[in-house]
């Protein structure tokens, strides 16, 4: 009988080891902070090249509303920083998500910082 249930259990381990190969059995989640942080970074970048490309239409003159959506993206930048580097800390998680904020939230520093230097001369 034990010799049975040995070569069963060989038998399915032999079977199902390819299939259980293919996939990656973890606790791993996708942080919530994470996300909420890459959200903010698409929308502050989007809001600052959607103001720059209007001004840019407008003939460089910008009008208050496009400084208004500029202070905005600025201040979602600056909390989707700050939350991306903060759930970046989080153990058992993936950090695509966090990763992806703090860049696209840099990058829309960074882009500001770009604007305001090119507004001083």
């Amino acid at each position: 009988m034990k010799d049975r249930k040995t070569k069963l259990k060989l038998k399915l381990k032999r079977k199902f080891e390819p299939v259980m190969a293919k996939y990656m059995f973890t606790d791993n989640r996708h942080p919530e902070r994470g996300i909420m942080s890459t959200i903010l970074g698409v929308i502050s970048v989007t809001a600052l090249v959607l103001a720059v490309l209007f001004t840019f239409r407008e003939g460089g003159e910008a009008s208050l509303k496009y400084a208004a959506a500029a202070f905005v993206a600025a201040i979602f930048s600056v909390v989707g920083l700050f939350l991306g580097i903060k759930s970046r800390f989080e153990r058992d998680i993936f950090k695509l998500f966090p990763n992806l904020g703090i860049a696209l939230n840099l990058l829309s520093i960074i882009f500001i910082v770009f604007i305001l230097i090119l507004g001083l001369r």
